[in-house]
Order: structure tokens, then C-alpha cells, then sequence
């Protein structure tokens, strides 16, 4: 019996062993990111930009958002936080529209995450206008027909194509990505790899914000 709790104990610590280590202390470039091949201008001033490109219907955006959210409010002034919706289809572009008109009534503060728990877990399908505006008009602190003038319009549109311009810029090729300065990007996606071992997801996302952190390291110098 002692042997087989040995034989337990050392397995354990054999886990946890590989699973402390999976976070990579000196990111390698091209295992844990990747700088682009054309750095992308930024308007942030002294701030660093840093840019996320999500999908609001992808699991991992949704599983990676609360850490994410933490970690740029430990920043504070010293980044230059954005968000760009991105679309690899047509069917993408609503949900688009919907994060550019929270945005420019000011709602992603109040209404984000509820996109992302509406979708995840309440199973609420929002993948088109009308079902996105239908979901609007439940919302409470929020005008149903000035969201829909606004989702509507040439600013959103704009908006829309300019994110589409972008994604191609940075080479988003999976979401959720982040790209750090206009000259780097990470993900959780990349960092696996370089990790070389299935790890939980809450370690890999512990990983991908620990080299953020290292190539922000980067950006000032």
C-alpha cells in the first residue's frame, strides 16, 4: 500500500512539475510569437498599443476574456488597449457591427461580457442582424432604435472595413490574437506550441499573458 501511495505521490508531483514549467519564462520568436514582417503603424503616443482580435462566437475568446480583462487593467496607463472584431466570413460581419455600435454608444463596458455569456452560456444565437437586434431590445440602459440607426450606419460600416484591413495587416490567421506595439503577436494558439505538451487552458492562458508581458518588456525598450 505505501509503495502505491509512493508511486501516487511521485506522479503527482510529476503533474504539477510539468505543469509549473509550461509557463515560458524567455520567449522564443517564432515558438512563443511572432514579429510581422512589416510593423504596422500605431497612434497610442508613448502608451503601447495593444490589440485584440476576437470573434464573440469563439470559445477561447470567451475563456480567455476575464484574464485578458485583468491584465489590462493591471497595466493601466501604460498601454493603449483596443479590441478589433475579425471576420473570416461574411457570416462574421454582424458581430462585428455589433461590438463597432457598443462601442460607439459607449456600451462595451456595460454589455461585452453579456455578448459573450448570451452566446456561451445562455446558447443564444446571435449570428445575424435581426437576431442581434432582437437581443438588443431585451437589454436594460440601452436604446433599442438609436443602437439600430447606429448599427446601420456609414461610421459602423467604416469601421467594419477598417477591421477587415487590419486583420489582413497583422496576418490574423485564429482568434483569440494579440498584437503588441504593431510588431508582434501572440496567442494562445502560438504559445501551445512552443509548450510542447497539452497544458489546461487556464495555464496556457497564464502563459500567452506572461510573454504579452515579456514583448511589452521588448516594446520599451
Amino acid at each position: 500500500m505505501r509503495f502505491i501511495q509512493h508511486l501516487l505521490a511521485v506522479a503527482t508531483l510529476g503533474l504539477v512539475a510539468a505543469t509549473a514549467g509550461a509557463s515560458p519564462s524567455a520567449p522564443v520568436n517564432g515558438t512563443d510569437y511572432r514579429v510581422l514582417d512589416k510593423a504596422q503603424q500605431t497612434d497610442s503616443g508613448k502608451k503601447i498599443e495593444v490589440t485584440e482580435f476576437f470573434w464573440y462566437s469563439c470559445p477561447h475568446c470567451n475563456l480567455l476574456e476575464p484574464s485578458l480583462e485583468a491584465w489590462v487593467k493591471k497595466q493601466g496607463d501604460k498601454i493603449n488597449f483596443k479590441r478589433v472584431p475579425v471576420a473570416f466570413r461574411d457570416s462574421f460581419v454582424p458581430q462585428q457591427k455589433l461590438y463597432f455600435t457598443l462601442e460607439a454608444m459607449g456600451k462595451v463596458e456595460a454589455l461585452h461580457g453579456k455578448v459573450f455569456r448570451a452566446i456561451h452560456a445562455e446558447k443564444q444565437t446571435l449570428d445575424t442582424d435581426a437576431q442581434i437586434l432582437a437581443w438588443i431590445g431585451k437589454q436594460q440602459g440601452i436604446d433599442a432604435k438609436q443602437f439600430a440607426n447606429t448599427y446601420n450606419s456609414f461610421g459602423v460600416q467604416a469601421k467594419v472595413q477598417r477591421a477587415i484591413q487590419l486583420q489582413s495587416d497583422y496576418k490574423v490567421d485564429g482568434v483569440p490574437m494579440v498584437a503588441i506595439d504593431g510588431r508582434f503577436i501572440t496567442s494562445p494558439s502560438i504559445v501551445s506550441k512552443g509548450l510542447g505538451r497539452s497544458v489546461p487552458e487556464n495555464v496556457l492562458h497564464d502563459s500567452t499573458l506572461q510573454v504579452m508581458d515579456w514583448l511589452l518588456t521588448q516594446s520599451k525598450k
